[in-house]
């Protein structure tokens, strides 16, 4: 099964490689070094069994944006940029690796990125169907874009038009069955079409010609300052390739119960972009469309990433001269295919349905669609961050009670048959104490306190939800905890994760000894506490 797969895989990607060569502005061996260099990178270091390493849509599409802003449209300087884009994104990847940072894409919210993909499918598609036509509007903005594509309809190449809606149509035909390499099929008849048709001289632009001699690894040739720039860029091509790369994994792996390692990937994503670069390919990561390609055609190991990467060097053996006479109109075509699938309102709709992270979509979308790619991620991130600080920031305290004659402790508020501990006020916050938070939340638990009256003579605060402690969060701890001792009442902190005890038995905190601070649940610090009374009133 791995052999077909990996031979039917070989006929999607190599279509894509050079289609996705175009939008990022680069001759198309640099898609098909980056496809190699995927292949086999991640093939030997990487987990999955499914996933498939080559260039991706969305990191050509920001590579094109950021490689434009960082030369100023400098022709000459786009491969040295580009070079250096990738390699740097490579290093980032095998840094974040040997510091265990696999959870890094966590911190961009699925709706966020979903958000930001149908905005770039739409960006990239239209500059597509623009590049078909032969016209090239001047504005980055969308908006600006179509208003100017639309107004210079009258120059627009109708012919390469339709060559494009032809293979669009077949594209989609061949999609409807399975194991059929729709992309290499299309790819075979555009060639024909033009050896019969003289597709070229009707002024359809073909891909031209492709030089895959064999290159030594190099360096860019780039200034000090230059590295910089391309620097502050790169963690904008991380944050895309990784989310896209590990939500594929992740997918796939949830899927047929296998397990991957994050860092692991992190490091496999690494070696192959630090790969391609050095060969002056482009960035890659593990695509959706190709990962569910490879499953779909019945792939059960990584064996098939390894067939499609020999399948596709006989083929670039082979039929070199002939792709260099594929119609351009075609591989806009097999893009426009490749995103289509992105474009479907429907992965919005249980957001919609939940009340949940509506605005957020919204933003994301409209981020891509009038800022641009490039500003738009950055945007999107941010977002992303926004919703986390603002949902940890708002965090509430719940004053907990007995259960009846249990050992559980629950909420007042929701659960009638719950009762407080006379003397006691047992309080939990419902989120991590951290710098953003810490104040409000301790605030909110004096006033609290100052509403049990004057009878109070223990507070319990339950930090179940803190696996660790930063400074802030520690002051405000110093700080409350004195003020109760200046009331003459008694803090005991239980449920503390072990970082977050180790820290505060190092602070030392006034009125807040190593007694009072336990990793056990809320009702053994009751029974600290009773203790505590007992032996101070004999």
């Amino acid at each position: 099964m791995d052999l077909v797969a990996g031979v039917s895989l070989a006929g999607l990607l190599l279509p894509e490689a050079v289609a996705y060569s175009t939008i990022a502005g680069l001759p198309p061996q640099a898609g098909i070094f980056a496809l190699f260099a995927g292949l086999i990178c991640y093939g030997l270091l990487g987990t999955s069994r499914f996933a498939i390493t080559s260039a991706t849509s969305s990191s050509a599409a920001v590579l094109a944006v950021a490689v434009a802003s960082l030369t100023g449209g400098n022709v000459l300087l786009r491969a040295e940029f580009a070079m250096g884009l990738v390699l740097l994104t490579g290093l980032l990847f095998v840094v974040a690796g040997a510091v265990r940072a696999g959870n890094l894409s966590e911190f961009i919210a699925k709706p966020v990125l979903r958000g930001f993909a149908f905005g770039l499918a739409i960006v990239i598609i239209v500059k597509q169907v623009a590049g078909i036509v032969g016209v090239h509007p001047a504005h980055a903005d969308l908006p600006r874009f179509i208003v100017e594509l639309i107004a210079r309809m009258a120059h627009w190449n109708w012919t390469a038009g339709g060559v494009g809606i032809v293979a669009l149509f077949l594209l989609f035909l061949f999609g409807r069955l399975r194991r059929v390499p729709g992309g290499l099929l299309v790819v075979v008849l555009g060639i024909l079409a033009e050896s019969m048709l003289n597709l070229s001289g009707r002024g359809v632009p073909l891909v031209g010609p492709l030089q895959l001699m064999p290159v030594a690894p190099s360096l860019p040739d780039l200034s000090y300052a230059a590295w910089l720039r391309v620097g502050e860029v790169s963690m904008a091509m991380v944050l895309v390739l990784y989310a896209e790369s590990y939500s594929s994994i992740r997918s796939f792996a949830m899927k047929h119960g296998d397990k991957v390692t994050p860092n692991r990937d992190l490091l496999a994503l690494g070696v192959a972009n630090l790969v391609s670069g050095l060969f002056h390919g482009m960035p890659v990561g593990a695509g959706f469309s190709a990962t569910a390609a490879n499953e779909a055609a019945g792939a059960t190991s990584r064996i098939a990433g390894g067939v499609a990467a020999l399948t596709l060097l006989a083929i670039v053996a082979i039929a070199l001269p002939a792709i260099a006479m594929t119609p351009q109109p075609v591989l806009a075509a097999i893009v426009i295919h490749a995103l289509s699938h992105t474009l479907n309102p429907a992965v919005f709709r249980p957001y919609f349905a939940w009340r949940r992270d509506r605005l957020v979509i919204v933003v994301a979308v409209c981020a891509v669609l009038i800022l641009g790619v490039l500003d738009g991620l950055l945007v999107a991130v941010a977002v992303s961050l926004l919703m986390l600080l603002q949902r940890l920031s708002e965090s509430s305290v719940t004053v907990l009670g007995r259960l009846e004659a249990s050992h559980d402790f629950v909420s007042l508020a929701a659960h009638p048959k719950a009762r407080a501990v006379q003397g006691m006020v047992i309080l939990r916050p419902d989120a991590g104490l951290f710098f953003a938070n810490a104040d409000r939340v301790l605030t909110q638990a004096r006033h609290m306190i100052a509403a049990g009256g004057p009878g109070v003579h223990a507070v319990i605060l339950s930090l179940e939800e803190s696996p660790d402690l930063d400074g802030s969060a520690i002051e405000a701890l110093g700080n409350f905890s004195d003020a109760l001792q200046q009331q003459g009442k008694r803090l005991f902190i239980a449920r503390l994760k072990t970082p977050a005890h180790h820290v505060l038995e190092r602070a030392a905190l006034p009125g807040l000894t190593s007694t009072a601070l336990t990793d056990l649940s809320v009702d053994d610090a009751v029974s600290l506490a009773l203790e505590i009374q007992m032996h101070e009133a004999l």
